[in-house]
């Protein structure tokens, strides 16, 4: 039996992982993003938020990067920190830093980038400016209840199944995109999408091998067309050779 883990409190506690990790680095960095945005926003506007029209429109193509490390509020900041930190080692300790880091940032910056698409071709399907610190997190929070499964964890001391944790994470979102308007949480449903698609095997390394592997049966089948079938009951002439 897969032991308990616990999110939230009770149990066993948040398990903060040590500074040198990668979640804490992706923690200490979502926290001075925010606050560097919010100190400087009187004076250069919302220009590290996710402003779809200005990375189209003009040089702004680092904000699909620097979104992802905002957050509006001060409840945001810390709990999108703590979640990072906690969730993010947990994760870190079975994938490793590098692939944490490329699903948590990863994913926020496709989703910034597919949201940046998609104001090309659905005009008015985005709103203004997106602060991204809530994507990165909740694709933390859904790939780490994914990632449990049918083990059990638990949510503020209330037992239940990672799969569970994973669907209140979503549902959240859902909650957000139903009160203040779908349009508000694009790079969020993105995001929850491609986190999705990734834990359950839809990663880059095996897509790019599917493709590989297709791209060999094609060459093979063509290669073989020329091929002729050898029958016992014809005399052996050197035109049924290969």
């Amino acid at each position: 039996m897969r032991p308990m883990r616990s999110f939230g409190g009770g149990g066993g506690g948040m398990g903060l992982p040590g500074l040198e990790t990668m979640a804490s680095k992706l923690a200490v960095a979502l926290v001075a993003g925010s606050v560097l945005f919010h100190l400087t926003k009187a004076q250069s506007g919302n220009l590290l938020l996710l402003i779809p029209e200005l990375v189209v429109r003009g040089p702004f193509l680092w904000q699909p990067l620097t979104y992802a490390f905002i957050e509006s509020s001060p409840i945001g900041i810390i709990f999108g920190a703590i979640i990072t930190w906690s969730i993010g080692g947990y994760l870190e300790s079975i994938w490793g830093g590098k692939r944490l880091l490329m699903v948590a940032v990863g994913i926020a910056v496709s989703a910034g980038v597919l949201t940046t698409l998609l104001a090309l071709f659905v005009p008015g399907a985005t709103v203004q400016a997106y602060a991204g610190g809530n994507v990165m997190t909740s694709v933390l929070w859904v790939s780490y209840g994914l990632t449990i499964g049918r083990g059990q964890t638990n949510f503020w001391g209330l037992p239940l199944s990672g799969n569970a944790l994973a669907g209140i994470g979503a549902g959240f979102v859902v909650l957000s995109a139903i009160t203040s308007g779908w349009q508000t949480q694009v790079p969020d449903l993105l995001g929850l999408c491609m986190a999705f698609a990734y834990v359950r095997g839809a990663n880059p390394r095996k897509l790019w091998l599917t493709l590989q592997h297709w791209r060999l049966q094609r060459q093979l089948k063509g290669r073989s067309k020329h091929l002729q079938v050898v029958r016992q009951d014809r005399p052996d002439r050197d035109q049924y050779l290969n």
